[in-house]
């Protein structure tokens, strides 16, 4: 007998069990180590599968058109966009509420899921402008097999571009990422001279425009709930003064851009109609809200954390609105070009506007769907929690400025981009915190007062622990890039687009 082994009934060696455990834990550290790469594997997986699904759907729609491969094989690009879409782009309608926990990652995803697949299909509109935003003259395109490569290649191009995006944490706006593909497969099937570079000039204008209005908007009501509400010696009382009048604001403004983005394709009122909306919605919201703040603040402790719960079901809504009103808008960023090319196979000719047949709408709306599930959570995290910290304040503000940034640039005629919105009232959020928590005169006097004489000036900044010293609360190396993906998506794709369909054109 070894030093290890022991009689019939005799208890295990010491010896023996350690060596178990340890055996065990190794055991455990390597399907931990391998868990997240098993769950990527799983996801490109299911891709694939979907992927393949929407060209035998398309397969099945398409009957005796002529080329069915190159329809099948563009059913399988707008599939691939689709993806994404909702791989990259969605995530922005849901970060805030995850970051701010008032929803769960896997709440986020089936609420966003459900409402981008609604607003796709309610909303998404029977005809599109396939020439993304008019960006180029259909009427300068040679013939419809030059158009069809020129879709075919900007729909892969920005595929591509979202792709490797997203693979680098990088929120962009896949509606310039189509139009870039768009742009440089149009020069190298046509030539400079057909693209509207007027239009290309208010497209460039959005990257500025888009993130500074967003950021201004946000960083606006997070002074007013701070110098309002949480900087006040009775919290609850001002809560209950300005919250119902806050969540009114919110819930008249999402009902607005729900009206000129989720539902104009089924309902387009004047302004006078729409800002009678946006009054009357305020006035009854307030009349529910104010009694309803008053019962939720009944008890609850004079502090930061306690103001929290009374922003948590707006962040909620606010998530699904914003995702119904994306599935309504970028839907045609994945079926454009997918329902230009059937047409151009179907009736021989090329058009600036087609109708988007239903199997197409529902390649959209399941791929983003699916998408966001599969690969989505990533950059939700980002956003909503490695930017800058999040909480319902704060994640109320970045959503608010969403729909009002969207009314305002409508408003004025000015162009922008939801993605660009959302991420820089994220970065507008986290630098105002910044400004504030160094140069606020009544963020100094209420901390000197809160403390007891003698003790180190600290204050929790709505329960975060932050000093008055000045600290960085926005990560700039996040800030750095994102900047640098906007930048270069229109570029960055165009070339995409012009190298694809040169290829395409000699495989022709």
């Amino acid at each position: 007998m070894t030093t290890t082994e022991q009689p019939d009934g005799a208890p295990p060696h010491p010896l023996v069990k350690k060596s178990l455990d340890k055996d065990l834990s190794r055991f455990e550290s390597v399907e931990a180590a391998a868990r997240p790469a098993a769950h990527r594997l799983a996801a490109l997986g299911l891709g694939l599968v979907f992927l393949l699904l929407s060209g035998g759907f398309a397969a099945l729609w398409i009957g005796a058109l002529p080329n069915p491969l190159f329809l099948v094989i563009a059913a399988v690009l707008g599939g691939y966009m689709a993806l994404n879409i909702g791989a990259n782009d969605v995530a922005n309608n849901v970060a805030p509420a995850v970051g701010a926990r008032a929803l769960t990652m896997a709440g986020a995803l089936a609420i966003a899921a459900v409402f981008e697949a609604a607003g796709a299909l309610i909303a998404g509109g029977d005809v599109v402008e396939t020439i993304s935003k008019g960006i180029i003259d259909p009427a300068r395109v040679a013939d419809t097999q030059t158009f069809v490569w020129a879709m075919m290649a900007a729909l892969l191009s920005a595929a591509l571009w979202v792709n490797l995006a997203t693979y680098l944490n990088a929120p962009v706006s896949t509606t310039h990422a189509i139009v870039g593909g768009v742009v440089g497969s149009g020069i190298a099937a046509a030539g400079v001279g057909v693209v509207d570079w007027q239009t290309m000039g208010a497209i460039a204008a959005s990257w500025v425009i888009s993130p500074v209005l967003g950021g201004v908007v946000a960083a606006a009501f997070l002074a007013f709930i701070k110098i309002n509400i949480i900087y006040r010696d009775d919290k609850i009382a001002a809560a209950k003064r300005w919250v119902p009048a806050l969540l009114a604001i919110m819930a008249s403004s999402f009902a607005c851009y729900l009206v000129m983005k989720g539902l104009d394709n089924v309902w387009r009122p004047g302004v006078w109609t729409i800002l009678a909306l946006g009054v009357a919605i305020f006035a009854a919201t307030y009349a529910i809200l104010r009694p309803w703040v008053a019962r939720r603040a009944e008890g609850l402790e004079n502090r930061n954390q306690s103001l929290r719960v009374l922003f948590h079901p707006p962040l909620i809504c606010s998530a699904a609105l914003l995702s119904f009103a994306h599935g309504a808008n970028d839907v045609a960023n994945a079926v454009g070009p997918l329902a230009a090319i059937y047409h151009s196979a179907a009736s021989s000719d090329v058009a600036a506007e087609v109708s988007i047949p239903l199997w197409v709408m529902l390649i959209g709306a399941a791929g983003i769907s699916l998408g966001l599930f599969l690969f989505g959570p990533r950059l939700v995290r980002m956003v909503g929690e490695q930017i800058t910290k999040m909480n319902p304040m704060r994640a109320y503000c970045v959503a608010l400025s969403a729909a009002i940034t969207v009314i305002v640039a409508s408003a004025l005629g000015l162009p922008v981009s939801s993605t660009h919105i959302a991420v820089g009232a994220v970065f507008g959020v986290g630098f105002f915190r910044e400004f504030y928590t160094r140069h606020s005169p009544r963020r100094r006097a209420y901390i000197a007062k809160q403390l007891p004489e003698g003790s180190r000036p600290k204050d929790d900044d709505e329960g975060d622990d932050e000093t008055p010293a000045p600290r960085k609360l926005v990560r700039r190396a996040h800030f750095v890039t994102i900047l640098a993906a906007w930048v270069i998506t229109v570029p960055a794709s165009a070339l995409l687009g012009a190298a694809i369909y040169f290829a395409l054109s000699l495989l022709g």
